[in-house]
């Protein structure tokens, strides 16, 4: 597993569409992960350190989470199918982990709150994790290395994919936050 960080929400140009990018912690590797807007709004909230009138959804269920004496310890983006990310919101409940299924966008909504770590399986940035060209700043493509070659199914559902990061407004992802 490797940890990562919520780099940004974009939006996509092309649909209004909104897409959180993960960013590997010690390379310069992006995930990005299509989520709605609910989502979107409900993790720029936290990050932008605005605290609402009233809880949303997501301090709901962190608060939850730690009234009843759990804690949250992680959340891993664990598989990517059919165009679809796949994740899990680890627990430690009385000293046992506990797994979660859970959309990526809201184990995030809920890491954020509970400050515990993101991480993303190896194999699903290696399918869909995006590299910068340090010159043009565009999307390009991984070197697969002694990676297996990707199958012409996986390639085939991946060009939606990769059409749709093509349309992002990337500017700004190879810098430094301050």
């Amino acid at each position: 597993m490797i940890e990562m960080s919520i780099d940004s929400i974009r939006v996509s140009m092309m649909n209004y569409q909104r897409v959180v990018i993960l960013k590997e912690k010690d390379a310069e590797r992006f995930l990005p992960i299509w989520i709605g807007p609910a989502e979107a709004d409900a993790i720029a909230i936290k990050l932008q350190g605005v605290t609402p009138p009233r809880p949303l959804t997501h301090d709901l269920l962190e608060t939850s989470i730690t009234s009843l004496g759990a804690t949250v310890n992680s959340i891993i983006v664990t598989d990517l199918q059919n165009d679809t990310f796949y994740a899990k919101l680890i627990l430690d409940v009385s000293g046992e982990r506990l797994e979660l299924d859970s959309r990526p966008s809201d184990a995030m909504a809920v890491a954020i709150r509970a400050e515990a770590p993101i991480y993303a399986d190896e194999s699903v940035l290696d399918r869909a994790g995006i590299l910068l060209d340090s010159e043009t700043g565009k999307p390009m493509s991984q070197s697969q290395g002694t990676q297996a070659e990707p199958t012409e199914e996986e390639l085939k559902s991946l060009s939606a994919f990769r059409d749709f990061i093509d349309t992002l407004d990337m500017d700004g992802l190879d810098q430094t936050k301050g």
